[in-house]
C-alpha cells in the first residue's frame, strides 16, 4: 500500500531547513540582533548614568561652611578639590567643568559667608541646574531659623513608577528588528528563491503551496521571536529595561512580538 504524501512533514521539514538558512545569513543576524543591540549598548551607556554637574571647588575657597557641606548630599553635583587655577580656567573654556564656587566668609557682616560662582557657557543647561540648587539651598539656610509665621507646607512625594531612556529606546529597536525579519527577509527569500528556480522545483513535488508559506513563515517567526527574547533578557540584566510584572510582562511583549511579526510578514508576502 503506498503510503500518503504528509503536507505536515514537509512543512516541518521546510520550516527547519528555513531557519538554518536564516541563521546562516550574516545579513539576518546582522538586522535582527547585532544592529538593534549595538543602538542599545550606545544607549544603554548613555543613559545609565544620568546627569552630573562637575562644581570645583576654588583653591581660595573655605572649605568648612554650610554651602560646601550642602552640596555634598545632592547626588548629581560632582565636587571637584585640589585643582589649581590654570586648570580650573582651562576646563571651564572646554566644558569639562560646569562651575567654580568661592565660599568666602564675611567676618563682622551679614550674611555669614558669600558664595561666589562662575559658570561657563559652553554647558549652559547645566549651568541652569546648579543656579536651582544653589538657590534653594540658600533659601533653605536663610530660613532655617526661622518659623513659619502665615502658613505651613506640608510635602508629600508620590512614589512614581521609575523609567530609565533604555525603556524608551529597546521597544523601538525590538520593532525595527520584527520589522526587518518580516519585512525584508521574507520578500528577499522568496525573491531569491525564484531568481535560482527553487521554487520552480518545489512545484515539481507534492509539496503544496501553502506547505512552502507556511514553512518560511513558521521559520521566522521562531527567528523572530528568539532574538526578541535574546534583546529583551540582555536590556533587562545588563541595562536594567523595566519588566514591571517579570516573566508575565516578557510573555506580553512576545505575544505582541508574534502578532507584530506576522503583520510585517504580510507585507513581506505581498
Amino acid at each position: 500500500m503506498e503510503k500518503r504524501y504528509s503536507n505536515y512533514t514537509a512543512t516541518m521539514a521546510l520550516a527547519k531547513a528555513s531557519f538554518r538558512s536564516i541563521l546562516r545569513s550574516p545579513s539576518a543576524v546582522v538586522f535582527t540582533l547585532a544592529f538593534p543591540l549595538i543602538f542599545i549598548l550606545v544607549f544603554g551607556f548613555l543613559g545609565t548614568g544620568g546627569v552630573k554637574v562637575d562644581v570645583v571647588i576654588d583653591p581660595a575657597s573655605n572649605r568648612l561652611n554650610p554651602m560646601i557641606e550642602a552640596l555634598k548630599k545632592v547626588s548629581i553635583v560632582r565636587l571637584i578639590e585640589n585643582k589649581d587655577t590654570g586648570a580650573i580656567s582651562q576646563g571651564l573654556n572646554k566644558g569639562n567643568y560646569d562651575a567654580v564656587i568661592n565660599v568666602k566668609p564675611n567676618v563682622g557682616a551679614t550674611p555669614a559667608f558669600i558664595t561666589e560662582v562662575r559658570y561657563t557657557s559652553a554647558a549652559p543647561d547645566k549651568g541652569n541646574i546648579l543656579r536651582s540648587i544653589l538657590q534653594s539651598i540658600q533659601f533653605e539656610l536663610n530660613s532655617k531659623d526661622i518659623p513659619p509665621a502665615v502658613t505651613e507646607i506640608r510635602e508629600t512625594t508620590i512614589k512614581g513608577r521609575p523609567y530609565s531612556t533604555i525603556d524608551f529606546i529597546l521597544p523601538g529597536q525590538l520593532g525595527f528588528s520584527l520589522l526587518s525579519t518580516g519585512v525584508f527577509g521574507t520578500a528577499f527569500v522568496f525573491f531569491s528563491l525564484r531568481q535560482n528556480l527553487v521554487i520552480k522545483r518545489f512545484f515539481a513535488t507534492p509539496v503544496s503551496r501553502m506547505s512552502i508559506v507556511l514553512g518560511e513563515g513558521i521559520a521566522r517567526i521562531g527567528f523572530a521571536l528568539l532574538g526578541a527574547l535574546i534583546i529583551i533578557l540582555i536590556g533587562h540584566f545588563f541595562f536594567n529595561f523595566t519588566l514591571l510584572h517579570g516573566v508575565l510582562t516578557v510573555l506580553n511583549m512576545l505575544v505582541l512580538s508574534f502578532l507584530g511579526v506576522l503583520v510585517f510578514m504580510g507585507f513581506g508576502f505581498v
